[in-house]
């Protein structure tokens, strides 16, 4: 899924929304629905690992957030975290509906169900309503009314509306100059961060003493506080500026790691719950909106697909490292602390980015896109 996602955002960048966003949809109903078929490991891993996978990166926050950025430049910070939003609240609803489905009628029958959902449901939603740009349908971003002199679907402002110096014509630009980097770096660790408690935090809490159920329950309401968390960032930082808010997303998930392995017991695993929960899924509307703030939306889909690249990949290692040092030390107290050291310097990368010279937003007026400005 990582490999794929640099690739998955090119194409929106050259294809569009509408396009990309509902040949996934269909490819992912019909190979959802072939999972009911499974008859051994490597039907599964054609599939699930393969098609699924690369299919889902077309849906992905890579081309939602590309899409969303392309519509909303004044209040873009609240409309990324609606987004991203929704794929909690789906979890939220689908989650338990899967597990009584299952209970019911049996786990093929729900495969086919849930691929019939994503058919019948999301295929034609997408097909009529997703529009690639304000201009499809004579708007500018927030509203504002077009000018006549615009046009085409890859511009999502005004021919005046502030540009920021380092907006470039082609995605590899953006890599020579610092904030791209810095950004892509952060949420590398972001991967590595999130991925190894999603996979090793029921096991840490066994180890801890705490029962099954009680570690699951902890750790749907982290899920659950995501929402909460991801909405509030949004407008926090439409108003106060997105890469202060962004370190200290970092920061705060760093604290609750702290949490998670200095105090014992279910005190603990409850404290990294409600803290981190909070700040779990907030850094990507932040790094999303703080990438089409800094480098425009042209190239936007292609940016996010390399740094959801990083945060993959970030996410594959420490899941493997999770287990390994666990396997070496005994105990998870090693993998979780080198995971919160590594959130100081995320923070710190995010903390360093100078948006008040690179942002649109901050830009007084246009300005002629260049990508050599030393960052």
């Amino acid at each position: 899924n990582g490999v794929t996602q640099p690739f998955v955002g090119r194409l929106y960048d050259r294809f569009g929304a509408r396009k990309v966003i509902t040949i996934s949809l269909v490819v992912l109903g019909v190979s959802t629905m072939l999972l009911s078929q499974t008859n051994s490991i490597w039907f599964l891993v054609v599939v699930y690992g393969l098609v699924m996978s690369v299919a889902g990166g077309g849906t992905s926050l890579v081309t939602v957030h590309a899409l969303l950025a392309r519509w909303f430049f004044r209040r873009r910070g609240v409309a990324l975290s609606i987004g991203t939003s929704g794929g909690g609240v789906g979890a939220l609803v689908l989650a338990p509906f899967a597990a009584y489905m299952i209970l019911l009628a049996g786990w093929r029958t729900t495969w086919m169900v849930l691929g019939a959902m994503k058919l019948v449901l999301a295929v034609p939603l997408a097909a009529m309503l997703i529009k690639n740009a304000p201009s499809d349908i004579g708007e500018l971003p927030d509203g504002r009314s077009a000018s006549p002199e615009r046009g085409g679907r890859d511009q999502g402002q005004t021919q005046d509306a502030p540009r920021g110096p380092l907006e470039a014509e082609t995605w590899h630009q953006s890599y020579r100059s610092r904030p791209m980097w810095q950004m892509t770096g952060a949420y590398f660790v972001c991967g590595m961060t999130t991925a190894i408690i999603s996979f090793h935090y029921v096991p840490f809490a066994i180890d801890r003493g705490v029962s099954l159920g009680m570690a699951a329950l902890a750790f749907g309401v982290m899920n659950a506080l995501n929402v909460v968390g991801v909405l509030a960032v949004g407008f926090i930082s439409d108003k106060l500026g997105r890469k202060n808010l962004l370190a200290s997303v970092y920061a705060v998930r760093g604290i609750g790691y702290i949490i998670l392995i200095l105090v014992p017991g279910a005190l603990g695993l409850w404290g990294f719950a409600i803290i981190a929960g909070l700040a779990w899924v907030a850094t990507a509307p932040l790094t999303a909106s703080l990438t089409a703030d800094i480098y425009g939306v042209k190239n936007l889909g292609t940016l996010n697909g390399v740094a959801t690249f990083a945060h993959q990949m970030g996410g594959a290692l420490s899941i493997y490292l999770g287990g390994l040092l666990y396997d070496v030390f005994g105990a998870y107290d090693v993998p979780f602390a080198i995971a919160g050291s590594l959130l100081v310097g995320a923070s710190l990368a995010a903390l360093t980015i100078k948006e008040r010279k690179y942002s649109a937003r901050y830009q007084p007026q246009a300005g002629p896109a260049t990508a050599s400005h030393p960052g």
